[in-house]
């Protein structure tokens, strides 16, 4: 990325509020306090905020064209998701450690000896630790062999409990949510390594660039609404869009491995994946945008994957879609990016919503 580009887009204020994003708790329909943080930011660039019943965000950035419902023909709408994988209390079992339930889809062996944070009804938040039921080789000659699946795992609270009673008077019960320890790590040389860059690596590139159209006085061509959802992991984060939506860019994390061709380097532009093609005009158009800006990307089909694109055109919107978002490695696992893809993620989409040679790394 050359120079120009660098100086457009605040490096340091993307990393930084990315760190906040990670290190807020946000499983999927437990997204309270990171929508504080949502609500914060966005009042500090100066954009207007609105919340839906079910607890998405919708940010509008009215365009030169006029803004929604002043005569303005198309309104484009870039979404990303701040919730996360987590989990849920299933039971207390009669020793006091917790069955568990997934929030979101992964396998289990990729949360084997994560920390937790236990969630209370009441506020309240309990340390723990994820384990198989026989987690130790001293102890259980099978150890390796038991197969890592929601029956054979559990939580040990670190609290002094030893009956289902001792937990409950904690306040633990069903249904309260757990959290995954992030585990972020940012390296010198751009490495960002965390649970969650899916798809708070893509929240965080919609936010540096707003934050460059704020400070350089930008405005998209056409209104624009930054949609944050909440319940992406489970399938229905942006279902229901604003009926003047035209056009909508779901921006999420894009898988490596396999055939695929994307890098952590790259931003990935996906051509298909399980809900079927993308929008072929707008996805070409974003394939030449990042030709012309010289941004390092790749084209891919993922067939185990869905968005908030699909969300939205399963819902019943009447739009056209693509989808992009920065290269992410070992998804729903222990996740790694680059700020270079995250940062080019936020100049291909100031190049697709702003006037053509605004943003040009020439």
């Amino acid at each position: 990325m050359s120079a120009n580009v660098n100086s457009r887009f605040n490096r340091d204020y993307i990393v930084e509020l990315l760190k906040a994003l990670l290190a807020t708790p946000s499983p999927s329909g437990f997204c309270m306090e990171i929508m504080k943080l949502i609500r914060e930011e966005t009042s500090k660039l100066g954009y207007e905020l609105e919340m839906t019943p079910k607890g998405n965000a919708i940010i509008t950035i009215p365009g030169t064209t006029g803004v929604a419902g002043d005569g303005a023909e198309k309104v484009i709408a870039l979404t990303a998701h701040v919730d996360t994988l987590g989990a849920m209390v299933r039971s207390v079992k009669p020793n006091g450690m917790l069955r568990f339930t997934p929030v979101g889809s992964y396998a289990m062996h990729t949360v084997e000896g994560e920390y937790c944070l236990v969630h209370t009804r009441e506020g309240k938040t309990y340390e723990g630790t994820v384990l198989s039921t026989k987690p130790s080789v001293h102890v259980h000659s099978d150890m390796r062999e038991l197969k890592r699946e929601e029956a054979n795992m559990e939580i040990r609270i670190d609290e002094l409990v030893h009956t289902k009673e001792d937990a409950e008077k904690l306040g633990i019960s069903p249904g309260d949510f757990v959290s995954w320890d992030p585990r972020t790590r940012i390296v010198p040389n751009g490495w960002i390594k965390s649970r969650h860059l899916d798809d708070k690596a893509s929240v965080a590139a919609l936010f540096g660039l707003m934050e460059w159209m704020k400070r350089e006085g930008k405005s998209p061509v056409h209104t624009v609404k930054v949609i944050l959802s909440t319940y992406e992991e489970v399938g229905h984060g942006s279902s229901y869009i604003p009926p003047e939506i035209t056009e909508l860019i779901a921006v999420d994390m894009g898988a490596i491995g396999d055939d695929l061709t994307t890098t952590e380097m790259d931003v990935s532009i996906c051509a298909k994946d399980s809900s079927g093609p993308y929008d072929y005009e707008m996805t070409s158009k974003l394939i030449e945008l990042a030709k012309r800006e010289k941004i390092a990307y790749a084209i891919d089909i993922y067939p185990h994957y869905g968005s908030d694109a699909s969300a939205a055109l399963r819902g019943g919107s009447n739009i056209r879609a693509a989808l992009v978002g920065p290269g992410v490695h070992a998804s729903h696992g222990m996740e790694r990016t680059h700020i270079e893809a995250i940062v080019n993620t936020a100049v291909l989409l100031s190049a697709y919503i702003i006037d053509q040679g605004e943003c040009t790394n020439e």
